[in-house]
């Protein structure tokens, strides 16, 4: 298990590009079995996560050529459906929640799938109920051995179907979309998700050929065709990162400059954190950030304090509440955090707690931070990452606080975040990776 130790208490000035986007990377990928024709994908991040989905597709006859940095091409002509029948594909397909979303093209193209209970972060209850009643309504099979924990899907006649979701599951949503685009028929989904990256993952099959249509909408239209063509495909900026910067940025009172960020992207995200009082200017499309000695949380209206939830999008992610709660330690003011997706999220606070943080956690869903204006910096002490978005919120704490800190388990970061050590030490931290 590897480790940050981390010098606290220094400014960071310069640029930073954000890497591609990890949960585009996760859809985009698993498209690449929906054609037998080459496909070309750039801004791929250089991200555990993503390199074991990668992995994947290698181990199941997908062709994988490396044409740059951060670009590759597949090609999916001679897929090994034998191997779907292995030990070895059930426990890497279990060990990454992404490979969930295989199941989608495998039913479109080959007519049946198969995949253990998918993994990733220990954040609560991730059911994917979703994907299955999507599935379902396009009039696959499923059966789930529920001692050895397998699920099996036929799909060999899949018909396009209307269909209104539970809930607005961006994967579950990916999936469903997927399986629809060579079913037979016109298939709507209502109350389907809307995110960037799923508008990236419409958009980029309509280049193969699909029909889809309500594109960024929650209702989207599918009429199904016979085959799909190769494509090339860019990744949006990872909208989570994007926001990481902007917290540690006010953390560390540090100048910086995030190049190329694709505002019109983020939705509220910019807004969100200006409530926190953190300055931003928007040159073109790089968010500029000034080093602020002090940030000020706003409160409603009528005086009351400040929430912040997440939702569905375009309401705000949850994946940076955990950015959000600790910009708020050392900001002037107080704020509720109310996580209402994941029900383990925030457990992370106690060793914010440790570190000299004011946080009341109120329940496993909230926490309200008062903020201590800096005047009692946190301390440096020894930590461990239970997940990637908690992972990198401690990181910034530690960049903030007085003296040194341990981070163990950094697996956990390196799952969402690119040489992440390197690039913010090229800003001017000082993180040391002890293996």
């Amino acid at each position: 298990m590897s480790s940050f130790r981390v010098k606290g208490g220094l400014k960071l000035k310069g640029e930073i590009i954000p890497q591609g986007a990890k949960n585009e990377a996760l859809q985009i990928l698993c498209a690449v079995l929906l054609t037998s024709e080459k496909v070309t994908i750039h801004k791929i991040p250089n991200i555990r996560d993503v390199n074991k989905l990668i992995e994947l597709l290698t181990d199941m006859g997908v062709k994988v050529q490396k044409t740059g940095q951060e670009s590759y091409t597949f090609q999916a002509d001679n897929v090994d459906l034998k191997y779907l029948e292995t030990d070895d594909f059930l426990k890497k397909a279990s060990s990454l929640r992404g490979s969930v979303m295989i199941l989608g093209p495998l039913l479109a193209r080959f007519g049946h799938g198969r995949l253990s209970k998918p993994g990733g972060d220990k954040i609560g209850r991730r059911r994917m109920d979703t994907h299955f009643f999507g599935f379902q309504k396009l009039g696959a099979e499923f059966h789930y051995d529920s001692k050895k924990e397998i699920y099996h899907i036929d799909g060999k006649n899949l018909k396009g179907a209307y269909m209104l979701l539970d809930e607005a599951s961006v994967t579950g949503t990916a999936n469903i979309v997927m399986a629809a685009v060579m079913a037979e028929g016109k298939t709507t989904i209502y109350n389907a998700a809307c995110e960037p990256y799923l508008q990236q993952l419409c958009d980029m099959l309509n280049r193969m050929g699909a029909k889809i249509t309500g594109i960024g909408s929650n209702l989207l239209t599918i009429e199904g065709v016979k085959k799909l063509k190769g494509t090339e495909h860019t990744m949006l900026p990872d909208m989570i990162e994007i926001g990481s910067f902007i917290g540690m940025a006010a953390m560390t009172q540090s100048e910086i400059t995030i190049k190329d960020a694709q505002i019109h992207r983020l939705g509220i995200i910019p807004d969100t954190f200006k409530r926190m009082g953190i300055k931003m200017e928007f040159r073109g499309d790089d968010i500029y950030i000034p080093s602020q000695k002090h940030y000020e949380i706003e409160t409603f209206i009528d005086g009351s304090i400040l929430t912040i939830a997440d939702a569905i999008w375009p309401g705000f992610t949850p994946d940076l509440l955990s950015i959000v709660l600790v910009t708020a330690t050392q900001a002037k003011g107080t704020v509720l955090v109310h996580q209402k997706m994941f029900e383990s999220r925030l457990f992370f606070v106690d060793k914010l707690i440790d570190m000299g943080a004011q946080i009341i956690l109120c329940d496993p869903h909230r926490a309200t931070v008062i903020g201590l204006d800096r005047k009692y910096p946190l301390k440096g002490i020894k930590m461990t990452s239970p997940d990637i978005r908690a992972g990198v919120s401690l990181l910034i704490a530690a960049m903030s606080a007085e003296g040194t800190s341990i981070i163990d388990n950094i697996e956990q970061i390196d799952r969402g975040y690119q040489y992440i050590d390197q690039r913010l030490n090229a800003l001017g931290a000082d993180i040391v990776r002890i293996d």
